[in-house]
């Protein structure tokens, strides 16, 4: 039975993990990019670490979109259909929850993550496709981050409000904390106090039923984007939920009773707030400055994302690296050659899955730079692609290079596809002297075949607009540089020279992390390219592997999940 794997030690805690979207693999297409991901990781590490977590999520039968590419980079979006039951175990049990008065179904389907030593942690897929309910309804559970509005506010009810009940039912009665991964799942605060009022018998919300419900309340906010903080109209929300007590105290603690902000909900009801950079934590503080933000920077599995080649190494050289991911800082040691050696199987899978499914041949000798994060306008993945004359001399004057893309742009989003497009127009333009392909469809395989194959990896954001950022930590468990912008992670993996570099005006480098926009240039951008790291790949490649052996050895061994996850024990959960 679930519940008999699901053993709570005494004197620790029992955690429920809501997030909208949890990648796990990705034959189950059920996020949409680096917050399902992180989610993913996080539960893996979970049940790695023995930490008795249970989390919740949507289901979608549909998935997020699957990303087709024409010849001018135009993306069309299809359903990304897949098998629910080949993946996932049906739980017979239901719940109810009200929609514009109707009464909806819910209930879940259960993926078991195992650990390495067997260690179980459930994940509860919520399904509303069932046959007695409305078809509005049923098709909740279609698509991820999918409709207008009301479907957005409808899914985010069933996630938190349907949650919190499913667990119930399901025999999770003790849990002690409520993690919250986005503001999406905010409403479950609304059955919690539910519970409150129930459990008191009370009729009128008091503060000590706030507090209640604050304790057992986690809440981690992943951008410092307005785009990315859910707000729905009160008209709408009483006319899809109904009237409830919240509703008559929420104006004055978020100051606006027209409006439910999401993002506002989980602070207010929440003892532990954080964002997932120790820079997000003060863009976060800023934005939000009557509450207190603390940070968690946020880390990868390690064992997921490093690529088979350089799994053999660590094996060898470092046989404890999985159940101990510090220890990979022995990284240094590991001849430099055997590394390159690794690296070199893994560019070589890239290069042949890009010819076999791209039709387009890339040179194994040629230094090949990656980027692969959603498309959108502040991640800006055409800054390099500012001056493209500049671009030709780089190639000529310092090396030969090759660029390789990937990542999807929101169906409403435009000027994200029009960012693509724009990418595809360069493709044309730099031919044959630089050449450019990119990879359509970017998901988990996809990532773990592109990340490890490429030489450096490339990450230009808007400051400070990037909270954290995952795939540089994906390439540094590779041995593979980072050359970024200065927001996000970057900021606390980067030692110049040593783990990659960063992407600074000249004669204004930074000795301090406190870090501003100005950093942020395309000529920055070029002038690294063309007078350092170039150059050193192809005329000094002893100084290179120096490099890769410093970025796995530092960074990798640092930005893992097992440090992310032990902070969130320590700072929310145990608190």
């Amino acid at each position: 039975m679930m519940d008999q794997k699901f053993s709570i030690p005494p004197r620790r805690p029992s955690i429920a993990y809501f997030s909208m979207e949890i990648g796990l693999r990705s034959d189950m297409p059920t996020y949409s990019g680096g917050l399902g991901i992180l989610a993913g990781d996080t539960i893996q590490t979970a049940a790695d670490m023995e930490v008795p977590m249970v989390a919740v999520t949507m289901l979608a039968r549909k998935g997020y979109f699957h990303q087709e590419l024409d010849a001018a980079g135009r993306q069309v979006e299809t359903p990304d259909l897949w098998n629910v039951a080949q993946h996932l175990r049906r739980r017979d049990e239901q719940v109810t929850v009200l929609l514009e008065k109707r009464e909806v179904k819910v209930r879940a389907w259960q993926y078991d993550v195992v650990g390495m030593a067997g260690f179980v942690v459930p994940v509860f897929f919520l399904d509303t496709d069932l046959p007695a309910n409305d078809q509005r309804d049923r098709e909740l559970s279609h698509y991820l981050y999918g409709g207008d509005q009301r479907y957005r506010l409808c899914q985010e009810y069933v996630l938190g409000v349907g949650g919190v009940r499913l667990l119930r039912t399901l025999g999770y009665d003790q849990i002690d904390r409520f993690h919250m991964n986005e503001g999406h799942a905010a409403f479950l605060i609304v059955q919690l106090l539910d519970e409150e009022l129930s459990r008191s018998g009370g009729k009128k919300i008091k503060p000590e039923h706030l507090e209640s419900v604050r304790r057992k309340c986690v809440f981690t906010t992943h951008t410092p984007v307005a785009a990315g903080h859910d707000k729905f109209p009160m008209e709408l929300v009483r006319k899809v939920i109904g009237r409830h007590k919240i509703w008559n105290i929420q104006g004055e603690l978020t100051g606006d009773s027209r409006l439910l902000n999401m993002t506002y909900l989980a602070l207010n009801f929440s003892h532990y707030v954080n964002g997932v950079s120790r820079r997000h934590g003060e863009v976060s503080q800023e934005m939000f400055s009557e509450y207190r933000i603390e940070a968690i920077t946020n880390g990868v599995h390690a064992a997921t994302w490093t690529a088979p080649p350089v799994q053999r190494l660590l094996d060898h050289y470092i046989p404890a690296w999985r159940a101990d991911n510090f220890s990979i800082r022995y990284a240094l040691s590991i001849p430099a050659e055997e590394l390159w050696e690794a690296h070199t199987k893994c560019k070589g899978k890239l290069i042949r899955t890009i010819a076999a499914q791209n039709k387009v041949r890339l040179d194994p000798e040629v230094f090949t730079i990656g980027f692969g994060r959603r498309a959108t306008a502040y991640k800006r993945a055409d800054l390099i692609f500012r001056d493209l004359a500049r671009l030709r001399t780089i190639a000529a004057k310092a090396g030969p290079f090759q660029i390789i893309f990937g990542g999807k742009a929101h169906p409403q989003d435009e000027p994200g596809k029009e960012l693509i497009r724009h990418i595809f127009e360069a493709a044309q333009r730099l031919e044959p002297q630089v050449r450019l392909v990119y990879l359509p469809n970017y998901d988990i395989d996809v990532a773990k075949i592109m990340i490890p194959g490429v030489d450096l990896w490339l990450n230009t954001p808007q400051p400070p607009h990037e909270a954290s950022g995952t795939s540089g930590m994906k390439a540094a468990l590779n041995g593979i540089p980072s050359l970024s912008i200065l927001d996000g992670w970057w900021i606390e993996g980067w030692v110049e020279n040593l783990t990659g570099w960063a992407i600074n005006e000249k004669g204004k480098a930074r000795t301090s992390r406190k870090i501003d926009s100005v950093c942020a240039s395309p000529r920055a951008l070029y002038d690294k390219l063309q007078d350092v790291v170039i150059p050193m790949f192809y005329q000094d490649r002893d100084r290179y592997l120096r490099i890769m052996l410093f970025a796995l050895a530092l960074n990798g061994s640092f930005f893992h999940t097992q440090r992310m996850l032990q902070e969130y024990l320590l700072k929310a959960y145990m608190q």
